[in-house]
């Protein structure tokens, strides 16, 4: 039943039919602003002596029973000598306090921005949605102490410690966050647990499993000879050849190849270190480029090594090592090792040399000033000497 009196006084149709411009009033104050910017709610009140005119949103947003709920109760607040117009000010500049769940998914978001792994982009929310969201993901920011941080840390400090030292610096990181976006203060408290979590009597550093290197060559016959697709074989002796990490190869681009120079050279962003690296190609390596190049010549991506538009997929390493029955022996990456081991066993080449090959960050700065040059001349010889090796 339409309410003719002081409220209420526009129908749904009035409101949807109102397109000239004016004000259209439903009464209390409250009325609908027509103009060529478009339709909107206003409530007009008098406060303190004052007109103060508050908006209460657009019409495609705002229908006409909500405009009336939320005039009621700006009215409500005026009558009580309450300033609605400051009050919502105030709402809008007081932020709520995220949840830690939330927190760490928006710091994950922004910091992968700028991983190139995308293995490590996944493990470093996985860890925290692991361990860490079962026990203070739907706490507030603001109220996460040391306690909590214990309750954490605890249970897999000993029996997992590679994985709590992780969990532990991100948790660090989040509630830096938290402090710096302005939803909490004083100290982080991973920072003040100190001696509380329990010492470990020897801590087990789990490196990656790798093949002694004199089994290496019997490995890649065996993946030549395996039943893995060519495109995998290929990556995979591709990233054994040059001493690369997996996601070298699986992003590699066909425009980074220096056929000329026999130089591969990979960007700044598929770099752990985040610097630009040249790596020498030996014949071998040459070799399997050029049979891969006949396995992508049509495709428009550019990725040398693919699956349909994407990259290989990192299970097609793992899968080929398993189907040789290596699965318990070696990983991709632990074929690194066995280059390093090789190199300073059986041949004269400098540490330096073997260093810069694997493009490993020099932490020193007296030996990274010495290593300023590439050393692309040894490191070529290196390159050869390996492949001559792994061809037996």
């Amino acid at each position: 039943m339409r309410q003719v009196r002081g409220l209420n006084r526009l129908t749904a149709l009035e409101v949807k039919a109102a397109k000239k411009t004016g004000w259209y009033g439903d009464g209390g104050g409250l009325y609908l602003e027509v103009d060529d910017h478009g339709r909107r709610w206003v409530l007009r009140l008098t406060i303190g002596g004052r007109r103060r005119d508050l908006g209460l949103g657009p019409l495609h947003k705002v229908t006409l029973p909500l405009a009336r709920e939320r005039a009621a109760e700006y009215r409500s607040m005026a009558y009580q000598g309450i300033d609605p117009v400051s009050t919502k000010r105030e709402r809008r500049q007081v932020p709520s306090v995220p949840t830690f769940e939330h927190a760490a998914n928006e710091v994950h978001r922004t910091r992968a921005q700028g991983w190139s792994n995308g293995k490590h982009v996944d493990q470093w929310i996985n860890t925290l949605r692991d361990h860490a969201f079962p026990v203070i993901g739907a706490k507030p920011v603001n109220v996460i102490g040391t306690p909590e941080v214990l309750k954490v840390l605890t249970p897999i400090w000993l029996t997992k410690p590679d994985t709590a030292r992780r969990v532990r610096q991100r948790l660090k990181t989040v509630l830096e966050w938290a402090r710096a976006a302005g939803h909490r203060s004083g100290e982080n408290p991973v920072d003040l647990i100190g001696d509380a979590l329990p010492k470990a009597s020897a801590t087990r550093i789990e490196h990656h499993a790798a093949l002694p290197f004199a089994e290496v060559p019997k490995f890649i016959e065996a993946l030549r000879n395996g039943e893995a697709e060519q495109v995998t074989k290929l990556a995979f002796e591709l990233l054994i050849l040059t001493a690369s990490r997996t996601i070298e190869i699986r992003r590699a681009r066909w425009e980074e190849i220096d056929w000329q120079n026999k130089l591969w050279t990979r960007p700044a962003e598929s770099m752990k270190a985040r610097r630009e690296h040249a790596v020498p190609l030996s014949p071998r390596a040459l070799a399997i480029l050029k049979e891969a190049k006949t396995l992508t010549s049509n495709a428009s991506h550019g990725l040398i090594f693919c699956e349909g538009s994407r990259p290989l997929s990192e299970n097609r390493f793992l899968n080929a090592r398993d189907a040789l029955g290596y699965g318990d022996r070696c990983t991709p990456h632990g074929f690194r090792s066995s280059f390093r081991d090789w190199a300073a066993e059986t041949t004269q080449f400098s540490s330096e040399v073997v260093e810069m090959a694997l493009a490993h960050t020099i932490k020193s700065k007296a030996e990274a000033a010495y290593r300023r040059g590439d050393l692309l001349a040894k490191r070529t010889t290196l390159m050869d000497a390996w492949s001559e090796y792994l061809q037996g």
